[in-house]
């Protein structure tokens, strides 16, 4: 069951289009994370990026645009570890820019690492999510998340 506080950890305006980046380098993690959203129930537009700096390029020309003109709201997958700009860097950037700072941003994983995550966290990330190394804990972490999209949507 998801608690109350949890819902306002990502403040979410739900009356504008949602739309899911996935910001993931590895290709099999981000079709699990695409099908296990999908399966679940999940019916917004999913983008994925394959580095850090495209989902940069991307929320700082395009992303902007459609905040500004109230077209979109944004929900941000966030991998740590990608090539070219990490994670960590950018959500510093999204956090410190005053346009983009709201879009709720979900940290994943493969380490528990307690300063990652304060780091994380210190940064401004909404929640940070593990990616549990068995398959199936790992997709069943996504289907809840998906099915917590569901419910916020609602």
């Amino acid at each position: 069951m998801v608690k109350e506080p949890f819902f306002n950890l990502l403040n979410m305006d739900t009356t504008k289009q949602v739309k899911i980046l996935i910001a993931e380098d590895d290709d099999g993690h981000a079709e699990l994370i695409r099908e296990a959203l999908e399966e679940s129930g999940v019916s917004c537009p999913i983008v994925r990026f394959s580095n850090g700096e495209e989902v940069w390029s991307f929320l700082s020309e395009k992303g902007i645009k459609e905040l500004e003109n109230d077209e979109m709201a944004y929900l941000l997958l966030l991998d740590i570890n990608m090539p070219r700009m990490t994670g960590t860097e950018v959500l510093r950037k999204i956090k410190q820019h005053e346009q983009l700072k709201n879009i709720p941003v979900i940290m994943l994983t493969t380490t528990d690492d307690p300063r990652e995550v304060e780091q994380c966290y210190e940064l401004g990330c909404n929640v940070y999510i593990t990616k549990p190394v068995d398959f199936a804990k790992f997709t069943d972490t996504l289907q809840r998340l998906g099915l917590f999209m569901q419910i916020v949507k609602l």
